[in-house]
């Protein structure tokens, strides 16, 4: 009898077992990976955590990985998540242009794959693209660049500048670039501009993996032989990380901040680089908010998901070499010091206590 009744209740044990192990995959809609650059960069961190609290909320499982700025560990991670069942893979590439292969495999089991604020290329196996409009970025930080030089050198003509650009294997970084020559390209024609190092083009002002410590090299480089005797007034920077690395050769070779400062502009809002603009160092940055592309990107897959066509803002722009990739744009925001606490601190993007 005892063992009759420890068999039944162990029956009904296991029945219960597995009709709530049937509940909980019920309760996902699947598995989305999402795959990150690097952990070295704020916003990166800022991206994922958004994301997995967005699909979470969503009723997806979430598995994020972080590739430290090497592309075969991202390959790597990829195409183990695919091996884990992932429905869904959210990618912003280390490099974008590598991933054709793994891509390959992830399309012949079924994973939608959309492009993540960095544009993949070279293949037909992505579905769509979340992020911001690149080019109005660039656009951002040249206005904001002449206005402060307005500001600070109203009585200097021409205005002694220098480029730099972000890493050439992000397609973004072209975007960024362009955006700003259509504003300074003819203020350099025109001589109200002049690049003392003479030094134009991705080619020559591109700053591979979007390295701080590269940038302040070539800016030391160039403050040694172009700025000897004379004084540079501005630096194109597009990304806060760069700027810190621009910052740190300009005071290191006597530079003081305030009202003679060079005009260094920046993009995303990093914690460090806020605190530089309310010294009087960085003069501007771009605020990209995450948390808006990470909800539009979860809306987008959730959207997929239910067999239906997401909204799109974008079929012309993004063409990575295979196809013109849907895509979604986000609108970018120029921030300067006077603008830290509404655009930054009132929406809850940066907590008070962290530029204290």
């Amino acid at each position: 009898m005892l063992n009759r009744r420890h068999f039944l209740a162990t029956t009904v044990a296991g029945l219960v077992a597995v009709a709530t192990a049937g509940v909980a995959l019920a309760d996902s809609k699947g598995l989305v990976g999402i795959s990150m650059p690097t952990k070295s960069s704020t916003r990166w961190i800022s991206d994922g955590e958004s994301m997995v609290k967005e699909f979470k909320a969503k009723g997806y499982d979430t598995d994020l990985q972080y590739a430290e700025d090497d592309i075969p560990n991202q390959l790597a991670q990829i195409e183990n998540l695919v091996t884990k069942g992932a429905k869904v893979l959210i990618i912003a590439a280390v490099d974008g242009s590598t991933m054709s292969d793994v891509l390959q495999k992830a399309h012949d089991k079924g994973v939608k794959v959309f492009s993540y604020d960095r544009l993949i290329t070279k293949t037909p196996n992505v579905d769509y693209y979340t992020t911001f409009d690149n080019f109005g970025v660039g656009v951002l930080q040249a206005n904001s660049l002449v206005a402060g030089l307005k500001e600070r050198f109203p009585s200097v003509k021409p205005w002694n500048v220098e480029l730099f650009g972000g890493s050439p294997d992000d397609t973004n970084a072209g975007y960024f670039y362009n955006g700003a020559m259509s504003v300074l390209d003819p203020m350099i024609k025109d001589g109200s501009i002049k690049i003392g190092s003479g030094q134009m083009g991705m080619d020559k002002v591109g700053t591979l993996r979007w390295d701080g410590a590269v940038a302040q090299a070539r800016m030391d480089n160039l403050l040694s032989k172009t700025y000897t005797k004379d004084k540079v007034n501005g630096v194109l920077s597009p990304y806060d990380g760069l700027s810190r690395g621009i910052i740190s050769s300009l005071k290191g070779v006597g530079y003081a901040p305030g009202k003679d400062f060079p005009i260094v502009t920046g993009q995303d809002a990093e914690v460090p680089s806020v605190k530089a603009m309310m010294a009087g160092e960085q003069y501007s940055t771009v605020f990209k908010d995450t948390r808006e592309l990470a909800k539009v990107t979860a809306e987008m897959v959730d959207t997929v998901m239910q067999g239906k066509e997401p909204k799109i803002n974008d079929t012309k722009t993004y063409n990575n070499g295979v196809k013109v990739v849907p895509s979604f744009l986000l609108t970018p925001h120029s921030v300067g010091k006077g603008d830290i606490q509404a655009a930054l601190v009132d929406s809850g993007y940066i907590a008070a206590d962290k530029l204290k």
